[in-house]
Formats: C-alpha cells, structure tokens, sequence
C-alpha cells in the first residue's frame, strides 16, 4: 500500500491542466461494446479505475490499441460471453463500480449480461434498482445468485417503452441509454440524469448512428437502430479535477492557473466556490485563482448562514463536497455542508478535526465547519484515504497544514486523479510516494 509525505505550507503557483473526465471515461467505455466497428476516444485519463475497466474490456475480446499516451482504439468485433461466467472476471469485475455499466451495451448486442455485485467507494448505499427497473421496462428478465453474488440478465429482443426512474442515477441512466438505443421502438426516458458525462454519451452515441433527442435535458427519447457504427470521440475536461483545484489555490494561498476549461460544462461549480469567497477569473477557456490571504463566506440575503448541499445536475455534484468542506475550514465564517445524496461521505472529517479544523458533524449528512481565517493553521498527521474524493480533500488539507502528513491508501486517490503528486510538484509542492 503506497503512501504520501507531504510537507505543509508551500505557497503553489503556476498551470495545470486538468485530466480527461473520470465518470465520462467509464461510461465511454463501456459504449465500446455497442459495435463490432472500431472507436477512437481521446483524452483518457491515465487512472486506475479507468485501466481497470480497460482490462474487462480486454478480457470480453475487445482489441485495444494505443496511439498515444491519452488517445486509444476499441474494435468490439469478438466479444467472448462465456467470460463472463468466469470466478477470475467476476472477481476483477466487482472491486470495479464502474463495471456495472457493461450491463446495457451487451444486453443490447448480445441479449445476455452476467455480472456480479460491483464494488467502488464505500461511501454509502448505492443501489443497483434503477438499473434493474429500466432493463425490465424494456423486456429483460434478471435474477440474482446469491451465492455467486452475481445478477443474470436476459432479453432476446429488447422493448422501446416509456420509463420514469425513481431517481436520476448517472450510472442508472447512462446503462438504460445504452440498453434503449439498440431496443426495437421508441424509448422515453423521463427523470434521466443531465450530468455533462450523460450528456457526452449522447453525443458519442449519435455520432455512431443513433436517434437520442433530448439531451442534456431530463426528457429522453430514443429511437432504437438495428446497428451502430464506430466513431471518433474526445473526452471532456474532468470538473471533478477543476473543482478540487480551486480548492486547492485557495486553501494554499496559491496562484494557479486551471488550463483548457470549457466553462460551459462546469454549472453551478465556480459558483459554489465563490460563495466560499474564493476570487477567480473564467476567460478564453482558463480559471485564473489569484493567491488571496483571507476569503470570507457569503451570507444569505436573510442574514442566515450559508448551506452548500449536493443535488442532481445541475445542481452542485456529490464528488466535489468533500473539497468544499475543506476549503471553508480556513474561510472567514461559518457555513452548513448538506451531503444529501451518500450517508458516510462526511465520516473523513474527524481525521480534519484531529487537524485543528472546527467542525461540527451533525449527523451523517451535515456538518457545520467554523472557518478559522488562518488564525490557526492545520496540523500536520498521519492519516488515512477513505475514499477519492476525501483522500483529496485530505490532500488539500495536509499541502495547507504546518508540519509534515502522511497520507495512507493512496491507491484511493490513484484511482481518479492521474498523476496527482507528480503534477503538484511542477507547481512547488512538497509531496513525495513512498
């Protein structure tokens, strides 16, 4: 297990840009398995999840090339079902959440999908039923071997239907997506997630030869083809990355400058982090963060104190709330942090109060963070990564802290953010794996 020494208190500067999108990647992935022509995707972010999924691939028959380091070919031509039965996939499958997602595409090719229960971060109940809920909707059987702690899938022919998902789940809408775009009729998919990843699929799927209307709304419809072509797809700068490096500039007292950022796919994001305080400038496809001594959280226009909560797009995204926590720790004021969507996302902060943060954890889904105004700066400590996103946020709080920090299951961290210490090193800070 890896590990991280970083040494607090370096003021950063410079330019960085942000990786290809994790969430898109895995679902641009799997699409792959939609046609036996060849698909070019670009801008691959060089993480472990990410080449995890790359290995399922390889292991169902999918060919893959490499053109350069961020640029790959998938040719589906020779897909093996039979692997999927296989007790060393299954296993590979399941410590993989994003796995789940070759559930739509070989169901819409092949009329069968077998996978076990897919693992990820244990950041709280992530349930599989609206996946379940759409592939019925549209004709599919399914059962469950508990032994195996496997699901089988099956659909001869699958059913273009309407649908309306009981909640608007990414990896939910983007698997039905890829189920109903091979379907025989018209899918209608109302309550779909809107997220930009959801979005680029649409885009990657037309672009293959197939009718999607609606995108980047919550009405879906679709209406099914026979067969889908290959294409050429680029990938999308990762918000995810953008965000925590506002974080980041802010926390540190840096000034950095986040490069090639569509700002149109970044919503409410930079919104967010402005109610913290934090000054930026969007122009000509950058994010200028100046170095700012103090940043003071807004008020609402009542007087009462801030909340920041998470909510489906485009509302403030999930993955980023652990960065925002951290961030307000050492802002002038006070701020409420909602996490309404996972019950154990906020359970990191006690290794930050065990830094000198003061916070308040309310119960599993709010935490009330009393921002010291560098009055008093963290301490430097050993620690742990939960998961990706607090294994960063706890990044940003250990490059801000006096002293030296140890970061432990750093492979947490490997798993969504490429190269992370190089990368911060380039802009000065002291950070070293081990």
């Amino acid at each position: 297990m890896s590990s991280f020494e970083i040494k607090g208190g370096c003021h950063l500067k410079g330019e960085i840009t942000p990786q290809g999108a994790k969430n898109e990647a895995l679902q641009i992935l799997c699409a792959v398995l939609l046609t036996p022509e060849k698909v070019t995707i670009r801008n691959i972010p060089d993480i472990l999840d990410v080449n995890k999924l790359m290995e399922v691939l390889g292991d169902l028959g999918v060919r893959i090339q490499k053109l350069d380091q961020q640029t790959y070919t998938f040719q589906a031509d020779d897909i093996d079902i039979e692997v999927l039965k296989k007790k060393e996939f299954r296993k590979k499958v399941a410590s993989l959440r994003g796995s789940v997602m070759i559930m739509g595409p070989l169901l819409a090719r092949f009329g069968e999908a077998y996978i076990p229960t897919p693992g990820g971060d244990k950041i709280g109940r992530r349930r599989l039923d609206t996946h379940f809920n759409g592939f019925r909707n549209l004709g599919a059987k399914f059962s469950f071997d508990p032994d195996l702690k496997a699901y089988h899938v099956m659909a001869p022919k699958l059913q273009g239907a309407y649908m309306l998902l009981d909640e608007a789940s990414v990896t939910g809408t983007a698997n039905i997506i890829m189920a109903a775009v091979m379907a025989s009729g018209k899918t209608t998919i109302f309550n779909a997630a809107c997220e930009p990843y959801i979005v680029q699929l649409c885009r990657m799927l037309n672009c293959m030869g197939a009718k999607i209307s609606g995108v980047g709304s919550n009405l879906l419809t679709i209406e099914g083809v026979e067969t889908l072509r290959g294409c050429d797809h680029t990938m999308q700068p990762d918000m995810i990355e953008v965000g925590s490096f506002i974080g980041l500039a802010a926390m540190t007292r840096s000034d950095i400058t986040i490069k090639n950022v569509d700002h149109r796919e970044l919503g409410i994001i930079p919104e967010v982090f402005g109610r913290l305080g934090i000054k930026m400038d969007l122009a000509d496809g950058n994010i200028h963060i100046p170095a700012q001594e103090h940043y003071e959280v807004e008020t609402f226009m009542d007087g009462s104190i801030m909340t920041i909560a998470d909510a489906p797009w485009p509302g403030f995204t999930p993955d980023l709330i652990s960065i925002a926590l951290v961030t307000a720790t050492q802002a002038r004021g006070t701020v409420l942090i909602h996490q309404k969507m996972f019950e154990s996302r906020l359970f990191f902060v006690d290794k930050l109060i065990d830094m000198g943060a003061q916070i308040i954890l309310c119960d599993p889904h709010r935490a009330t963070v009393i921002g010291l105004n560098r009055q008093i700066p963290l301490r430097g400590m050993r620690m742990v990564s939960p998961d990706i996103r607090a294994g960063v946020a706890l990044l940003i709080a250990a490059l801000s802290a006096k002293g030296t920090s140890i970061i432990e299951n750093i492979d947490q961290i490997d798993r969504g953010y490429q190269n992370i210490d190089k990368r911060l090193r380039e802009l000065g800070a002291e950070i070293h794996r081990f």
